[in-house]
């Protein structure tokens, strides 16, 4: 590996364990309003579902059949890993069956 490459990494590596730490570090010390602390514990479902959204977006139709079969799947079993795999097959399966 290229060393310029490698000192990009490590220095990303290195913010973004500062800002995680210092984040900590901060809320350890002041106590936010109720309005942001709500805001806080809510946030990651929205980041999450905007990724997906890209990413699906990008898919097409495989895609959805895959999302869709990664909620029913959850839904029904509750079971993440069996979940994932529902996905990917589906995915898997919709792309084979085109191709055919």
């Amino acid at each position: 590996m290229r060393s310029d490459v490698l000192l990009a990494i490590l220095g990303m590596a290195l913010v973004t364990y500062l800002c995680r730490a210092g984040g900590y570090a901060l809320l350890r010390v002041v106590r936010p309003p109720p309005f942001i602390d709500a805001m806080l514990r809510h946030l990651p479902g929205p980041i999450f579902a905007a990724y997906v959204t890209l990413a699906l977006s990008r898919t097409g139709l495989p895609g959805l059949f895959g999302a869709a079969a990664v909620v029913l799947v959850q839904w029904r079993t509750g079971n993440l890993s069996a979940s994932i795999l529902a996905g990917v097959a589906t995915v898997w399966l919709f792309g084979l069956l085109a191709g055919a």
